[in-house]
């Protein structure tokens, strides 16, 4: 009998001392994924948890800041500065004319460079006085937030528009009002203190003010044709505004004025003692529409100096925008989305 022969087999220290550095590298990459994979589901189900309570808080705070929003405009009806900051963030309405929505950030920034300077010099002595006066510059505002509003329907139906370089325009007009050199800074520190308002906001007011002027000018048809009879009648009237009066009746819209002694070219007339001041004596021009945007002017100068002038002009105001406002209103064509006081002052 052969005895049988018993290989012994290596142990595993001693596989694990034969193998190649190669496979040492494998098994240890195999053992480092597999211990990985302890935590892979754990790890999944955290970052959809995350994203579940990120996605849950941010809902909780479009909703809360909804309804902040709606409580400080809507209810409490808030002028601060953080309800306005708000308005011109987000394109909010405070009313609706003709189905035209109104800009909440309108409607407070004519009320607060309204009241801002009333606060500021304290002659208000009792508290009725401070509310009677703050409900009177609230509807002020929105009545004319609203005027602003329709004029901006009525400017992209018949496709007019103001631009950057008329709004710079008179801007620097109003910085050298009545003859002053006042710098930028200094005139936009005057606005900030007296009327609390910003450049941007400033733009925004002479923005609207030239639209009204140039949408008053197109819709206007009467005054433009009582300007057109006026030119046709001058010469009738031998360039006397006063016979011309007398030619046109007593009902007539045209109205008279004369300064009788000079006044200073830089008056503030809307422009009609600087343009008389251009004319020759006994000079006549027009029909022009003042820098107020109210209507039409002609002008005769009558005497002047080197920086004086004397002048008569004949006025024909716009009513056209006016009539149609009125009409909205009485046929209840304004929806507003808060409520105030009838005051009346």
């Amino acid at each position: 009998m052969f005895k049988r022969l018993k290989k012994k087999l290596p142990g595993a220290k001693e596989r694990e001392a034969n193998k190649s550095e190669k496979e040492k590298l494998a098994d240890r990459r195999e053992e480092v994924l597999s211990r990985g994979k302890k935590f892979k589901y754990p790890l999944q189900f955290s970052k959809h948890r995350m994203i579940f309570v990120t996605i849950f808080l941010a809902t909780i705070a479009v909703i809360l800041s909804v309804i902040y929003t709606r409580h400080a405009l809507y209810e409490s009806q808030s002028t601060s500065d953080i309800a306005y900051r708000i308005t011109t963030i987000l394109p909010l309405p405070v009313a609706k004319i003709d189905g035209e929505p109104v800009r909440y950030s309108d409607y407070l920034m004519i009320y607060r460079s309204s009241i801002t300077p009333v606060e500021r010099q304290s002659t208000i002595n009792s508290t009725t006085d401070v509310e009677g006066m703050k409900n009177y510059y609230k509807r002020s505002a929105l009545t004319k937030a609203e005027d602003y509003a329709y004029v901006e329907k009525l400017a992209a139906e018949k496709n007019l528009t103001v631009s950057n370089e008329e709004i710079e325009t008179a801007f620097s007009a109003h910085q050298s009002a009545g003859g002053s050199n006042r710098s930028r800074e200094s005139f936009l520190k005057v606005l900030s203190d007296s009327f609390g308002m910003s450049e941007s906001e400033y733009h925004r007011q002479l923005y609207l003010s030239l639209l009204t002027k140039k949408v008053e000018t197109e819709i206007d048809l009467t005054a433009k044709s009582t300007a057109g009879t006026i030119s046709q009648k001058l010469p009738e009237a031998e360039n006397d505004f006063t016979k011309l009066m007398e030619l046109l009746g007593e009902n007539t819209p045209v109205s008279y004025e004369s300064t009788g002694e000079k006044v200073s070219i830089l008056n503030v007339d809307g422009g009609r003692a600087g343009k008389a001041h251009s004319l020759e004596v006994g000079e006549i021009t027009g029909p022009f529409v003042s820098d107020n945007g109210d209507g039409y002017y002609f002008i005769k100068c009558t005497d002047k100096s080197e920086t004086e002038v004397a002048y008569e002009s004949l006025f024909i105001p716009f009513t056209e925008l006016d009539s149609r406002l009125e009409n909205l209103r009485l046929d209840n064509k304004i929806e507003e989305y808060i409520s105030l006081p009838d005051t009346e002052q």
